[in-house]
């Protein structure tokens, strides 16, 4: 790079999700400043290892996905990552289209290049192993199919999440023995979620870049104090100097809140615009700070007639789990009317005078009879 030698890199991403949350634009983001510094920019779609799926974050094997599975989430995938890439200039390519095509003798020479004790000496496998819960022989073959990509698009650098090492040093290593010549490795930091455990659209501690601006503001705001400063290092273009006047701020004494709005300013701008973080700011204040409810309540005309709030709340999509909305029940999360209900059971009779609903801090609906 020093040379002026530009530079063949990729960010491999198996489209398991139609979404993409906070955590998974670090390394977007990082492939976004080489793009800018004018180094050939290459985004793969796992296709045919989305197939299989990959373990390196996960404590049991990955349900295998179908084909239809994978092209629909990735048309999702790319609109958002458009939000970060600039695709004009980033050449999108597909793993399937070379490892569909290997035969048992190329994968059995792969194979030949590693070791069984180099695949349990990763501690998820061994973790499973001493537990006794079952370890596929699918997924050792995990990290040769991610090595290969390396030697198909014959890179110099890859880009991935930190959990992603073991995999990126097996195409480091492919690499140096098919093409003779070396594949440089860049990680990034995984981020944790709002309340500091994995971030996992199962604990509903994501902030998805596709959320509406004031659910994205919101949720930063309900984030640990802790998680701060890490999100403003790895999710913002926030100048480092600043953060680190911030976190020294924090810690003489100042309120976390002022720098939270920050932090909750800055991402919904970055994904959704100026306007729309100074009106999600003013909603937040409104809302939380003064009390209020907002202004703009969508209003949901469903059948008259007697309805368990449980089924009425799914079927206007202020959450979509049943299962969800009991434990929100049980937790003192639903509101109707601004009343707490407390009985998972209870029913709302729908008439002609508007119903007023709050699901959790942040979502509110209003029900009429159609």
């Amino acid at each position: 790079m020093r040379s002026g030698k530009k530079i063949k890199l990729y960010l491999g991403v198996d489209p398991t999700s139609p979404r993409i949350h906070i955590g998974h634009t670090v390394p977007l983001l990082k492939l976004r400043d080489f793009q800018e510094l004018g180094h050939e920019v290459y985004f793969l779609v796992g296709s045919f290892t989305a197939l299989i799926g990959d373990t390196s974050d996960k404590t049991e094997a990955r349900k295998a996905m179908t084909q239809e599975e994978v092209e629909e989430n990735f048309k999702s995938y790319k609109e958002q990552a458009a939000k970060i890439l600039d695709f004009s200039k980033a050449k999108i390519v597909y793993n399937g289209d070379w490892l569909s095509k290997l035969g048992f003798k190329e994968i059995l020479e792969l194979a030949n290049k590693f070791t069984v004790q180099q695949m349990i000496e990763r501690d998820l496998y061994r973790k499973r192993i001493e537990e006794g819960n079952p370890v596929g022989l699918h997924e050792f073959l995990y990290p040769l199919m991610q090595g290969y990509d390396s030697v198909a698009l014959d890179v110099d650098l890859e880009v991935g999440g930190n959990d992603q090492l073991f995999n990126m040093l097996a195409g480091r290593t492919l690499q140096r023995i098919l093409n003779e010549r070396e594949k440089h490795v860049v990680t990034t930091e995984l981020i944790e979620g709002l309340d500091g455990r994995k971030m996992s659209k199962t604990y509903g501690n994501t902030v998805d870049i596709s959320e509406e601006p004031k659910e994205m503001y919101g949720k930063i705001m309900s984030m640990q104090d802790e998680m701060i400063i890490k999100y403003f290092t790895a999710c913002t273009r926030v100048p480092l100097e600043e953060v680190s006047e911030m976190e020294k701020e924090m810690k003489e004494g100042s309120n976390p809140r002022d720098f939270k709005m920050k932090l909750a300013s800055n991402l919904v701008e970055m994904y959704h615009s100026k306007g729309a973080a100074k009106e999600a700011e003013e909603s937040f204040v409104s809302q939380f700070q003064k009390g209020n409810i907002p202004d703009d309540v969508e209003v949901f005309k469903v059948s008259s007639g007697e309805w368990k709030l449980v089924d009425l709340i799914a079927e206007i999509g202020l959450e979509k789990s049943k299962s969800q909305v009991r434990r929100l029940i049980e937790q003192g999360g639903i509101k109707l009317d601004q009343e707490k209900v407390s009985d998972i059971d209870a029913v709302l009779k729908v008439g002609k005078e508007e119903k007023l609903i709050q699901v959790g801090k942040r979502r509110f609906g209003k029900v009429i009879s159609l």
